[in-house]
């Protein structure tokens, strides 16, 4: 169903331009016959409607053509994270049943190595097929993909989406960025998780937009594309804000071509919000999860202006709720679980592990609140709240507090075992020159209550994080047990 949006596109607009990237570009029809091609050179390779391919690579067409083929067959794409090692590679295979992986020629190699039996590998170059078979077509309720989560507690789970779901994501992301035909998105994000891919790469797609690839992050690709190619939408997290805030070009920089940058993943700083606001571009923020496509909760460019830090709304075609973890609800004004569902919630984990509350209700484990105007905050990670001598503590609360104390870069807060209270925060800190930890707490103890303060503040060289830039919170609390 979705790889309509390209023929149609084809059909209105065929010499504009779909993707551009370091090596030439594509227009919607050349997009359009690239995508049929690979659709039949799967099928000739006999994969059929629910089969699973992977795909390991960085930012290229490559993974968008693949995503269409298999929407035009009825196939799942499961996008491998290249930065995982081959045992984890192994076990995502394993566990989806993948019957074919296509890898990048520089990862061909450890491809091999790592397919289990009956999962065959090549490269996404061999799939030119010498004629065009017979294809079948995909429907909305196909699975499309299957996208495995971070797995930071435990074996990673494959959360399951269909053709419906990205259909339904790239309306909400039309809406809040106001995208039109005439937009240029520069991807810098990975696509091998559903941010980078659907929170404005699939999106623009659908508008009929541009979008620039870049195979990975970096700060200076950054500056030369907003210099040269002038895009007007990107999509950024909180580490990758700071490296372009911190980098030696940004005072100098001209980023008025772009309308807006998108912003998530974890909770973005005030202080990056308001850097790129300064340089007139407003900060999107966007809430959601793998589970939910991920567009759950979004601002408007007019909301990130007027109430920066707040993540929203929620999107045109999603619901969401506070409630307990058990469902129930939540007295007006007070915190809870966030709990989101909708056309773009997944199917379910694969395998088939219960993940919906009755009513279709995806808990996402997050507590947020909502204010008086109706606008949506994030509080903290469900399972990260630090329980001190039976009070909670949201670390996300003392992160904010802790962000504008001198001597430091960033820092994060975890909980630590302690004999009397059970548990007690501490700081990780990444230290600036005139670093004092003394200080440090000092400036937190005149923002936040005593018993939320940390105890101690540790000192790293920086902080661990995931793929997608995200503080890895089970390598932080060994780190700070360990201190």
């Amino acid at each position: 169903m979705i790889w309509r949006w390209l023929t149609r596109h084809a059909d209105h607009s065929p010499d504009r331009c779909a993707l551009r990237w370091d090596a030439g570009s594509l227009a919607y029809a050349d997009l359009a016959l690239r995508v049929e091609a690979v659709a039949g050179a799967l099928a000739a390779r006999g994969l059929e409607r629910g089969d699973r391919v992977a795909f390991l690579g960085h930012n290229t067409p490559d993974q968008l053509i693949l995503l269409f083929a298999c929407a035009r067959i009825g196939a799942i794409q499961v996008p491998l994270n290249w930065r995982l090692a081959a045992p984890e590679w192994r076990f995502i295979l394993a566990d989806s049943g993948a019957r074919l992986l296509l890898a990048e020629e520089d990862l061909l190699e450890s491809a091999v190595a790592a397919a289990p039996e009956g999962c065959a590998v090549a490269r996404t170059a061999d799939l030119t097929p010498d004629r065009l078979p017979a294809v079948p077509v995909g429907t909305e309720e196909d699975p499309l993909l299957l996208v495995y989560t971070s797995g930071t507690t435990g074996r990673p789970k494959g959360a399951l989406l269909d053709q419906r779901a990205v259909l339904f994501n790239a309306l909400n992301a039309q809406h809040a960025f106001g995208m039109t035909a005439q937009d240029r998105i520069l991807t810098v994000l990975p696509m091998f998780h559903v941010g980078g891919l659907n929170i404005q790469t699939t999106p623009a797609l659908y508008t009929g937009a541009e979008v620039i690839l870049h195979r990975r992050f970096d700060p200076d690709a950054f500056f030369d594309a907003i210099e040269r190619e002038r895009p007007t939408l990107s999509l950024l997290v909180p580490a990758v804000m700071q490296v372009l805030v911190s980098h030696p070009r940004w005072l100098g920089s001209n980023l008025d071509s772009l309308r807006a940058v998108g912003a998530g993943s974890s909770d973005v700083p005030v202080r990056l919000i308001e850097a790129f606001h300064a340089k007139g571009v407003a900060v999107q923020q966007i809430y959601g999860a793998t589970e939910t496509c991920p567009i759950a909760l979004v601002q408007t460019r007019p909301e990130a202006l007027a109430a920066p830090g707040s993540i929203g709304r929620p999107a045109l075609h999603v619901e969401c709720r506070l409630a307990m973890p058990d469902g129930s609800p939540v007295i007006r004004g007070a915190a809870g679980e966030i709990q989101v569902r909708g056309p773009s919630v997944m199917r379910g984990y694969w395998g088939g592990e219960a993940a919906l509350h009755d009513g279709g209700w995806f808990p996402t484990g997050d507590v947020g609140r909502v204010d008086e105007a109706g606008r949506w905050w994030f509080k903290d990670r469900l399972k990260h709240v630090i329980i001190s001598g039976g009070e909670n503590i949201y670390p996300a609360e003392v992160e904010r507090a802790l962000a504008g104390a001198p001597g430091i870069i960033e820092g994060a807060v975890v909980g630590r075992p302690d004999p009397r209270w059970g548990e007690v925060p501490v700081a990780v800190v990444v230290p600036a020159p005139g670093f004092d930890p003394t200080r440090v707490l000092e400036h937190i103890a005149a923002q936040i209550a005593r018993f939320k303060q940390p105890r101690a503040v540790i000192p790293v060289p920086a902080l661990p994080r995931t793929a997608l830039g995200k503080v890895a919170i089970a390598e932080l609390k060994a780190l700070v047990a360990r201190n």
